[in-house]
């Protein structure tokens, strides 16, 4: 009996050291050590590459057969490679030092250094062809208007150069007198000799034609940019007309309510000269003729109720413009200064937010009275734009100049004649090169 339990024993002994050594070979496999990259399983998706290893087919060789690839989006395909490829001749930039890039600086130093009236005589001579807002028939017609002051200041600077064989600093002080005899204005007068002081002094005036490009450039100076027509961008938009007894507020606004009606848009008049019943009538008149409504008011109704009333109507009907005249007044009125003020605070009430639009008509036969009026306006109430009219009929079409540069209002329009196409859009270089053209001489 004592054998046998031995012998179990022995057995059972045995029996566990080969279970232990079994259990030993399948111990699970160690981690791997800091600096040794982890083994990825076939599920396992690979790491995304960077795009310079996208782009390099030599690093990804070809998946064998039937092992399993990680899927990546389309957009992270590795694209063909194109850097190598030559950009076209169109889009290939030129390289810092080309001789591209050479005569490109070149042309652009040569302009600079270009004398102002060669590169102003240039654009003038072009201004024809190239001008949007007067068609070659106008532009005639401007110059036809001009003529009367063609014959005034323009035909004495052209006695003066005519008679000069030399141009030299000496001719200046005959060109003061002149200019200064001009309705331009003693201070537009001095910026223009400043700059044909300039050139003298440089060496860069040589003739008489380029006396008359310089006189040209001086003027593009000081009248500055072309705004262009006024082109309604909000519905609607307000245009206030304002300006003194007598210089064709009323008539301006019936052809600007034309202007914009041939475009297609939807314009209401209102009769704000209440003073004057005359007025009231002639506006009727171009409502019935241009087919747009006229609001009114009562004879010596305030002229800021009927406005107001105007510029709700246009709001109601989806106008695409509100023309607003006003009653003449004195500009040393102050009582009616202050009156005006009030107009114009009553029309953005109406409108709940501020005019768009406040143009001062001023009649060229005045001269220099113009640019006084136009400073007095301008100390009451925002100015945005100045209409010259009747310009056709006056030797003081310079003022034109004098208006634009001493206040720095611009011209957006210039009345050259009775008809409804004679209220032209300004445009400066084709004015200047009307004003400043030589006269011819008798034959």
């Amino acid at each position: 009996m004592f054998v046998i339990v031995v012998v179990a024993a022995v057995v059972l002994v045995v029996f566990g050291a080969v279970v232990f050594v079994l259990r030993r070979g399948q111990r699970p496999e160690p981690l791997p050590s800091r600096g040794e990259p982890a083994k990825l399983s076939p599920a396992t998706p690979a790491p995304r590459s960077r795009p310079e290893e996208q782009r390099e087919p030599a690093s990804a060789g070809p998946a064998k057969s039937g092992e399993p690839t990680p899927a990546a989006p389309a957009a992270e395909k590795p694209a063909p490679a194109k850097a190598s490829e030559p950009a076209s001749a169109e889009a290939r930039a030129p390289e810092p030092g080309s001789t591209d890039v050479e005569e490109d600086d070149a042309g652009r130093r040569a302009e600079a250094e270009r004398p102002p009236h060669e590169a102003v005589a240039a654009k003038l001579e072009a201004a024809p062809a190239e001008s949007s807002a007067e068609t070659r028939e106008s532009i005639e017609t401007l110059r036809k208007g001009l003529a009367t002051t063609r014959g005034g200041f323009i035909a004495r600077l052209a006695q003066l150069f005519g008679r000069r064989k030399e141009i030299d600093p000496t001719l200046l002080d005959e060109v003061q007198a002149v200019l200064l005899s001009a309705d331009i204005g003693p201070r537009t007068a001095d910026k223009m000799l400043e700059g044909l002081r300039a050139e003298i002094a440089a060496a860069k005036l040589h003739d008489e034609a380029e006396l008359w490009a310089s006189l040209r450039a001086q003027a593009l100076e000081v009248i500055g940019p072309a705004l262009g027509p006024i082109v309604p961008t909000k519905r609607p938009t307000v245009i206030i007309v304002v300006g003194v007894n007598g210089v064709g507020k009323t008539t301006t606004i019936g052809k600007l309510a034309s202007r914009y009606q041939e475009q297609g848009r939807k314009v209401v008049l209102a009769a704000g000269d209440t003073f004057r019943a005359a007025a009231v009538l002639q506006l009727e008149v171009w409502g019935k003729r241009v087919g747009c409504e006229v609001v009114k008011g009562k004879d010596r109704a305030d002229p800021g109720a009927v406005i107001f009333d105007a510029i709700k109507k246009g709001i109601a009907d989806g106008a695409d413009v509100v023309l607003a005249d006003t009653a003449g007044r004195l500009h040393t009125k102050s009582n009616l200064m202050e009156e005006l003020k009030k107009v114009v605070r009553t029309a953005e009430k109406a409108l709940e937010r501020p005019i768009d639009e406040v143009l001062l008509v001023l009649d060229a036969t005045t001269g220099q009275n113009a640019i006084q009026q136009a400073q007095l306006f301008r100390e009451a109430i925002r100015i945005t734009g100045i209409v010259l009219t009747k310009l056709d009929g006056t030797a003081k079409g310079g003022v034109v100049l004098g208006v634009a540069n001493e206040h720095g209002i611009p011209v957006r329009y210039v009345g050259i004649g009775e008809r409804v196409e004679d209220l032209r859009v300004f445009a400066p270089d084709v004015f200047v090169s009307a004003l400043f053209e030589k006269p011819e001489e008798p034959s």
